[in-house]
């Protein structure tokens, strides 16, 4: 009966003097690893426009049914993206649709910091997932390597 006793007060006594490794959160931001899966974000062309083509293939596969993607032709007949939605509340952040898009248009970003008082806001529209390259005036967003 002494002896757990003993191991666990040395368990404690090993981890009493090594150094904390919390966070002061507000001040100091935690860096997601390389394959962290934040919110998702839509890549741009050179011309600031997303390079989703509207094939929906991401909103068939996805398990939480939580992608909306309505497409347009253009007036050259090609097919383009009219609006694309995703609903924060309802996501797994799972990457099935990046896996499944064939034009590498979606990408999982590293933004962790999604918390909203309202649930309104946690539904994002096109602009709203534009990768933050693509909302400057010169668009730097490139698409992952090919599968």
């Amino acid at each position: 009966m002494l002896k757990p006793l003993l191991n666990g007060l040395w368990v404690t006594l090993k981890h009493f003097f090594k150094k904390p490794i919390t966070i002061q959160y507000p001040e100091e931001k935690w860096t997601p690893p390389e394959r962290f899966r934040g919110r998702l974000v839509l890549l741009c062309s050179d011309t600031g426009e997303p390079l989703c083509v509207g094939c929906g293939l991401c909103e068939r596969i996805c398990p939480c049914e939580c992608i909306t993607v309505i497409p347009t032709t253009n007036d050259n007949g090609v097919r383009t993206l009219q609006n694309y939605s995703i609903d924060l509340m309802r996501c797994c952040f799972c990457g099935l649709c990046v896996e499944a898009c064939p034009v590498n248009a979606i990408a999982m970003g590293d933004e962790y910091e999604l918390a909203e008082y309202h649930k309104e806001k946690s539904v994002l529209n096109t602009d709203a997932l534009k990768a933050p390259a693509c909302k400057s005036e010169s668009c730097r967003a490139i698409a992952p390597e090919s599968k």
